[in-house]
């Protein structure tokens, strides 16, 4: 059961001056993407170059290379990615779309991990949705947001 008019009012005002709009992954995380990859491209190129890359087939190194081109983009999403709360919902750039309607959570939980912290919304439909936080304001705000929802849900 979502929360009532009056309790969505109040959270949006907890919240603050919407929109509420942040980094979605810590900046420490996306350095240490990038850092992951530099250290990956470096041996990758040093494999390559060594006589054991001279004896690797074509489709492997094509796999390889395809994996490589995925990671990077994953870091760039990272780097790049927003969080965003307005008086509609919430929405986050990734590389799909993750946006959900304030009518569509049916419940949220918080979850503080080390490296993000997580709000996890179940919808009405479908499947559930996770938004991350990447700054204090944020993460302040996605822990008022599992509050109400959960204690509706009790």
């Amino acid at each position: 059961m979502p929360p009532t008019p009056d309790e969505h009012a109040a959270l949006l005002a907890q919240i603050g001056q919407l929109p509420l709009r942040g980094r979605a992954w810590p900046r420490w995380i996306g350095v240490l993407a990038w850092l992951i990859l530099a250290t990956i491209a470096v041996r990758l190129v040093y494999t390559a170059s060594s006589p054991v890359g001279q004896h690797v087939s074509a489709a492997i190194a094509g796999s390889i290379m395809v994996c490589f081109v995925a990671l990077i983009v994953m870091a760039w999403y990272m780097w790049v990615s927003e969080t965003e709360i307005t008086e509609q919902g919430i929405r986050q750039s990734w590389i799909t779309r993750r946006e959900v309607n304030w009518n569509d959570i049916q419940s949220t939980r918080f979850i503080p991990l080390m490296s993000s912290k997580k709000l996890l919304c179940f919808m009405q439909k479908g499947r559930p949705v996770v938004f991350q936080a990447g700054t204090p304001e944020l993460q302040a705000a996605f822990a008022r947001i599992s509050l109400v929802y959960s204690r509706r849900n009790r």
